[in-house]
C-alpha cells in the first residue's frame, strides 16, 4: 500500500542527513542599537503620513513594530539610553540586611549547638547523681558563684 506524502523530499548528502548551511551563523548575536539610531528611526516613523510608510521603513531597517513601541516607552520614561541587562546590584541597605541575616543565622546555629551541649552536660550530671546513689557515695554540694564574694 502506498501512502502519499505532502512533504517535499529533503536534500540529503547521500548518507540520509541534511548538509549544514555554511551561511548560518553558529550563535546569533543580540542586536544593539545606539540612542542616536533609535531617535532617528522614531523621528522617521513619526514623519510617516501615508499608509504603509511605517511598514516600508521597518522592512528597510530590518526592525519590528515592537521595537518602535519599546523605544517610545523608553524615550517617555528615561530617555533612550541603553538599559543594563541582568541582575540588578544590591543597594547598601539590602547588603546590610543580608549581612545581618547571615549573622542571625550563625548566632542561631551557635545557640542550638550550645543548647545541645548543655543538655548533654545535664544528662551527665543526672547520671553521676544516680551512680552515686546506687553506690552510696555522698556527693559534695555544688559551689555557687555567689559564695565567692
Amino acid at each position: 500500500m502506498q501512502t502519499m506524502s505532502h512533504r517535499k523530499p529533503d536534500a540529503t548528502n547521500g548518507e540520509g542527513r541534511v548538509p549544514r548551511d555554511p551561511e548560518v551563523v553558529e550563535k546569533p548575536r543580540r542586536r544593539q542599537f545606539t540612542a542616536e539610531y533609535k531617535k532617528r528611526i522614531l523621528k522617521e516613523a513619526e514623519a510617516c503620513r501615508e499608509p504603509g510608510e511605517v511598514g516600508a521603513l521597518l522592512r528597510r531597517e530590518g526592525l519590528y513594530s515592537s521595537h518602535l513601541s519599546a523605544w517610545r516607552r523608553q524615550r517617555d520614561r528615561q530617555g533612550l539610553q541603553p538599559q543594563k541587562r541582568g541582575r540588578k546590584g544590591k543597594t547598601p541597605d539590602q547588603k546590610r540586611v543580608a549581612e545581618l541575616e547571615a549573622q542571625l543565622r550563625r548566632a542561631e546555629r551557635e545557640k542550638a549547638r550550645l543548647e545541645a551541649k548543655l543538655k548533654r552536660a545535664d544528662l551527665m550530671l543526672d547520671l553521676q547523681k544516680k551512680v552515686s546513689e546506687i553506690l552510696g557515695i555522698p556527693l559534695s554540694p555544688l559551689e555557687s558563684d555567689e559564695s565567692d564574694s
